[in-house]
């Protein structure tokens, strides 16, 4: 731990040359994981990581640095390199440190740390050996894993202001591979929580998550090709909202915003969606696994607000990208570790409730395609183009889901589809994902309610739809 009187040292030799405003992210983690492939265990590793990563602002330049030497000589030598960075007289200086302090809403009970390596076993063979009793032999592959993360997090910045924060979070996930003479298809399942392991009990069953996983690999495996062309497309609720996420939710962080990288950049107060399309960002959810006390630059976290009856009222802002913007920071500033410059991130982020039931927006659909979840995809958030591969898909005739369909994508815009929502269900799930961006790989929800798009280009090789 770096103490407060060093912290005040160092904040100070790197406002030496003209930084208008300087932090100290310190961090001591610690992550164990465990894997069982097709019925063995296969991996059992534990890591630790500790150090401290500096950033110097100066109006709207950044400078950023890490180390592992916690030594006064090794965090005074960053300070040194990093402030060269700027030439200038000493705007700053820092003679004391105030705590800020919030509520925890994510506390752990029973810490990881005290969970013996056998009872994670236990639990991921509750999965696998459900899989290994299907006794199908198209299943090739089958994985499953449980990791787990305890993170202490103490930040000082010359504002005055220090904050400590203390998290653990768990995440069990099954992997399944399976082929024939038609070729190979995956499933995937991953539940995770900052909560204690007895959430896999109460809460999660990891013998549905493990079949789940395997049956929606071996249904795919002999569905037909998804036909191609424009279609309206129903977007199944949990998992479907990863398509917000990547094609929309990336376009309204300030990191792009600001720099005018994307889409959505000066449209505040604009009707950017469908009235029936209200979407947030949520850092407050208690035990969400995208959740966050407090941000690293000691912002709150924060229930925003991003579209309101297809309105943009808000974006996820930082407070050095806000700089540009003229706006501070709302609690989205966040990274993967110390090696890492921070910068706006999502964290649970979900389309909200709508009036619809589910059903009655199958039954409102002729004929279209039924996307229950995805594998993968990629977005430009300066345009907002997308596209996304279907890992679960299904036609949709006169009203009713029928036929599976495998090798579906979707192609678009997402300022455009926003505006083709029609119907919006009132089913919200969310779904724990990881989300890699230029502050590291971070943990984010995605989410919405069953929704329909009017219409979507499908790609796909089985013709066109009939």
């Amino acid at each position: 731990m770096v103490s407060k009187k060093l912290a005040i040292e160092v904040l100070n030799e790197a406002l030496a040359t003209g930084a208008d405003y300087a932090e100290i992210f310190y961090e001591d983690s610690r992550a164990q994981s465990l894997s069982i492939e097709n019925g063995k265990v296969e991996t059992s590793t534990s890591n630790s990581m500790n150090g401290v990563g500096l950033r110097l602002l100066k109006e709207n330049q950044c400078v950023y640095g890490y180390t592992n030497d916690l030594t006064k000589k090794g965090l005074i030598s960053l300070a040194q390199s990093l402030r060269s960075s700027f030439k200038g007289e000493r705007k700053i200086t820092v003679e004391k440190l105030e705590m800020i302090r919030c509520k925890n809403r994510n506390p752990v009970i029973n810490s990881y740390d005290n969970v013996s390596r056998e009872e994670k076993i236990a639990l991921i063979r509750e999965g696998t050996d459900a899989i290994a009793e299907l006794k199908d032999p198209r299943i090739v592959r089958y994985i499953g894993g449980f990791g787990s993360n305890h993170r202490f997090v103490a930040v000082f910045n010359s504002k005055g202001k220090w904050f400590k924060r203390d998290t653990e979070f768990g995440r069990l996930h099954y992997a399944v591979v399976v082929a024939n003479e038609n070729g190979f298809e995956t499933g995937f399942e991953g539940p995770g929580c900052q909560q204690d392991i007895s959430y896999y009990r109460t809460k999660v069953s990891p013998r549905e998550k493990a079949l789940k996983a395997a049956k929606t690999a071996l249904l795919m495996l002999d569905a037909k090709e998804c036909p191609s062309g424009k279609m309206p497309v129903v977007i199944g609720n949990g998992w479907g909202g990863v398509l917000f996420h990547e094609s929309c939710g990336h376009p309204l962080e300030s990191s792009a915003v600001s720099r005018g990288l994307s889409c959505f950049t000066g449209k505040d107060g604009d009707m950017i969606a469908s009235p029936v399309v209200s979407a947030v960002d949520d850092s407050t959810i208690p035990n969400g696994w995208g959740s966050i006390d407090i941000d690293d630059e000691g912002n709150l976290g924060e229930k925003r607000l991003l579209i309101k009856n297809g309105k943009l009222v808000n974006y996820m802002i930082d407070d050095f990208n806000g700089r540009r913007m003229n706006k501070g920071g709302n609690g989205s500033c966040r990274r993967q570790n110390y090696k890492y410059c921070p910068t706006s991130r999502m964290s649970n982020t979900y389309i909200c409730n709508g009036k619809s039931t589910p059903e009655e927006i199958i039954k409102a659909t002729k004929l279209g395609l039924y996307a229950v979840s995805f594998n993968g995809g990629s977005v430009d958030p300066t345009t907002g183009e997308f596209n996304f591969g279907c890992s679960e898909a299904y036609i949709i005739r006169d009203g009713k889901v029928c036929e599976p369909v495998k090798g579906a994508t979707l192609i678009g815009r997402g300022d455009e589809i926003l505006k083709k929502i029609d119907m919006v269900g009132n089913d919200l799930a969310l779904a724990e994902g990881m989300c890699g961006a230029a502050s590291g790989s971070i943990r984010t929800s995605v989410g919405q309610p069953t929704l329909r798009v009017s219409e979507i280009t499908v790609g796909g090789r089985g013709g066109e739809l009939k």
